[in-house]
């Protein structure tokens, strides 16, 4: 029966057609009212639930339910449930005045403790990650989180990348969202303390969008539907010198349930690098030694805030807005000494002033509706999202006759600026029919418009007056629309469960130079089929096969060539004529469920054709252009295993390794860049718990070398530590977590061709340490509080 009240109680189960209405107040034994407690009206015969409420700040409670003789009963987290039998409600109102419960101090203790286990959940389809669990997360951004998620990596750049490709789709609450950015880079304005979960999903069915060759990861955003009011805050505070906070709210009352976060977060992120260059001509070897550091400091504030409108028990109607504002300043300054052969040139000191502000805004409205058949559903929204980006940066070349003096030269001033528009409309309907016992059909539309404006310009001082550098301004334009459907079916018969799905995507994609005038119209029409098996070998071990087809359109930054001047001599510019890649992706998995644990093994195949990959051509002078490429085919094959396992009361341990061999043919147009390599990474987690109010966290994390077409990237590993401790009888956490304990988490590369050769490393940022507070408001539920 607790089971059922608790359910009643999650899904808000109101019976408006009631003819009588029944009051009360519950009260603890020292008189006190009980807020939030579950109120549930039943019928004596058949246990059927016919209305459930929970009590206001009062502890007052009122339910209408059709006139006949029921019985009542209040259940409270940390209290003994009350039943009151025989209720006859000969009246239009019965009012049964108050009704005391009394402490169970055993349950509470058995709740709040199970409640602070940290959890990685593996499931045949996906695994899902409990970011509230991970307390070494708490007080960093979203990407710092993903980078505990089992089967994802971040590089140093911030690029996110699944099963060691590139190309996943991000996700937040389900939908694409501006705030993601490109490669999952602008993650880093969103807070750890406004994530609830986040979802890996390896092999996507056709009910999700075609977009991602690799996967998709949607982050799931914290939102809760508790009756009355109730909270969570943090702060933080950390070095090199950071802070933030998160504010996580919601108030339930009636047929409606108000929700909002807001999320302040200042960071400062020390970095920086090397590069040593040879190039080989007929003059001798043009060697450069490059040593750059970085301090980058950025503000940014989000903002959420919605409602959901319950018009019945069956129907929800949710309007949602988000709002973004940042500004990042930017402070480089590399050092370039050159070399003819083993004879000093000259050196010479590029310094780079950026300031960078950026704003979005989205608008969203959800429909969702639960018919009274089991499992037939019908939802329904449309979004729209706004993004501004401005970029300004003033650089200057500073050039010296020999290596140690102090006073040079300015050679060069100029100053670069960027502003980029981005806008989205997305409308999508899904519906769900059961067919048969177990059975059920989906169909669904999604319609995606996005349009993009990016005006890029460079000027240059020529006798006192800035004047624009000719073929680095222009205005790119790109406008892409996508209309897609599907449809899918899935059944069961005995131990085997199927799944079949086929979605049509419709692409319309424009990109233009304003000043060239050049245009590049394409569309093209697509089939993404989707086949998932599984079959229960007992409760406690399952196969599952599954197949899908997966697109990855070129990223706007890919298309786009300007859109970056920092470093005069390495240009990192897009490609107008891109391809999308395409890929054909199977896997078969084999989960098994232990005493105190569960264990996932997958082994996959992925074929892409169409392969994106950044090329990079160095010229005589030294100066480098890296853009990207199509190359012909790419061969993924690997086996990956995820794993946790509760060894002692206080000690788990989660733990995941993917092994994999990758072959990238360049084709006939670039053979030069075949390559092949066979490369592996791990991540391994153990949590302790001390006490029940002390946890322990220790991380570690690998990444080997890999081989790409133009060279190997070396291995790199990590190690985070972090501890927390419950404060305020309860109610409050404190942390302390630091990431990269060793500060060994730094690129090293090596790249070469047939008159290069080039090797170095970077760091995005060293060792963090942090200090975050949390505070929940009447989320463990205290003794009269």
């Amino acid at each position: 029966m607790r089971i059922l009240f608790l359910l009643s109680f999650i899904l808000s189960v109101f019976s408006l057609a009631g003819q009588s209405t029944l009051r009360g107040k519950v009260v603890s034994e020292d008189g006190q009212s009980v807020m939030f407690a579950t109120v549930a009206v039943a019928d004596p015969d058949t246990d059927e639930i016919l209305g459930a409420v929970t009590t206001d700040i009062e502890g007052a409670f009122e339910v209408e339910v059709d006139a006949r003789d029921v019985y009542l009963e209040v259940s409270y987290l940390g209290y003994e449930d009350r039943r009151i039998d025989k209720v006859e409600l000969s009246e239009s109102t019965v009012n049964l005045g108050r009704i005391e419960i009394k402490e169970n101090a055993e349950v509470l203790e058995e709740v709040v403790v199970t409640a602070e286990r940290s959890s990685v959940e593996i499931q045949l389809d996906k695994r899902v990650f409990n970011v509230g669990k991970d307390i070494s997360a708490r007080g960093g951004s979203a990407l710092s989180v993903l980078e505990n998620v089992p089967s994802v990596q971040v590089d140093v750049e911030g690029n996110v990348s699944l099963r060691g490709n590139n190309g996943v789709r991000i996700l937040i609450n389900g939908r694409p969202n501006g705030l993601v950015g490109e490669g999952g880079q602008g993650l880093r304005a969103l807070t750890a303390d406004m994530i609830e979960k986040v979802e890996v999903i390896t092999n996507p069915s056709a009910r999700y969008e075609a977009e991602g060759a690799t996967g998709i990861i949607n982050i799931v955003l914290k939102k809760d539907r508790s009756k009355g009011f109730n909270g969570a805050f943090n702060v933080n505070a950390g070095l090199p010198e950071s802070y933030g906070g998160a504010a996580n709210l919601n108030y339930r009352s009636g047929k409606l349930n108000w929700f909002t976060n807001y999320g302040l977060n200042y960071r400062t992120r020390i970095g920086g690098g090397g590069i040593h260059q040879e190039v080989y001509g007929a003059d001798g070897t043009f060697i450069t030694f490059q040593d750059r550091d970085r301090n980058r400091t950025g503000l940014n504030h989000n903002f959420r805030v919605g409602a959901d409108f319950y018009p019945n028990d069956k129907t929800v109607l949710t309007l949602a807005g988000r709002y973004n504002r940042g500004r990042d300043n930017n402070d480089n300054t590399t050092i370039f000494l050159d070399y003819l052969d083993e004879q000093f040139l000259e050196r010479t000191i590029r310094t780079d002033d950026e300031l960078e502000r950026e704003e979005e805004t989205e608008i969203s409205l959800k429909f969702s509706k639960k018919y009274e058949q089991k499992g037939r559903e019908w939802t329904a929204d449309i979004r729209f999202q706004d993004e501004t980006e401005t970029e300004g940066s003033d650089l200057n070349n500073f050039v010296f006759g020999d290596l140690t003096s102090e006073n040079g030269t300015l050679d060069i001033v100029q100053r670069s600026d960027n502003k980029e528009s981005n806008r989205n409309l997305i409308f999508q309907t899904d519906y769900i029919h059961p067919v048969g016992a177990e059975g059920r059909a989906e169909v669904g539309v999604r319609i995606g418009l996005r349009d993009i404006a990016n005006d890029f310009g460079v000027s240059e001082v020529v006798n006192g007056v800035f004047e624009p550098l000719e073929g680095l301004t222009n205005e790119f334009f790109y406008n892409e629309n996508i209309y897609a459907a599907y449809f899918i079916y899935g059944n069961k018969a005995g131990n085997l469960s199927y799944q079949f799905g086929l979605r049509p995507e419709y692409t319309d994609v424009v990109t233009e130079l304003k000043t060239t005038e050049e245009v590049n119209a394409r569309d093209y029409m697509n089939w993404f089929p989707s086949v998932n098996l599984g079959y229960e070998i007992s409760p406690a071990s399952s196969l599952q096969f599954s197949y899908s087809r997966r697109v990855n359109r070129p990223r706007f930054r890919d298309l786009n060539p300007f859109f970056s001047f920092s470093d005069n001599r390495n240009f990192r510019s897009g490609n107008p004529d891109l391809n999308p890649e395409f890929s054909s992706n199977f896997e078969f998995g084999y989960l098994k469920t232990l005493d105190k644990g569960n264990i996932l093994g997958s082994i996959y195949y992925r074929h892409t054709t169409g392969v994106i990959e950044r090329i990079q051509i160095v010229n005589q002078d030294g100066t480098s252009v890296s853009q990207p490429e199509n190359l012909a085919t790419r061969n993924n094959y690997g086996l990956e295993i995820n794993g946790n396992y509760q060894l002692t009361r206080w000690w788990r341990l989660n733990a995941d390794f993917n092994l994999f061999q990758e072959e990238i043919s360049g084709g006939d147009e670039f053979p030069q860049f075949n390559a092949s390599t066979l490369t592996w990474f791990t991540r391994g987690t153990s949590q302790f718990e001390f006490s029940d109010k002390t946890e322990g966290q220790i991380r570690f994390n690998y990444r080997a070398p890999r081989n790409s077409p133009q060279g190997r990237r070396l291995g790199v590993w990590s190690a985070d530590l972090a501890a927390s401790q419950e404060v305020f009888a309860g109610s409050g956490t404190l942390t302390l977590s630091v990431r990269d304990v060793f500060n060994t988490r730094r690129w090293r590369w090596t790249t070469f061709g047939n008159d290069f050769f080039q090797e170095g490393d970077f760091q995005w940022q060293g060792t963090v340490a942090t200090l975050t507070l949390n505070y929940r408001l009447n989320q463990e539920k205290g003794r009269g509080k």
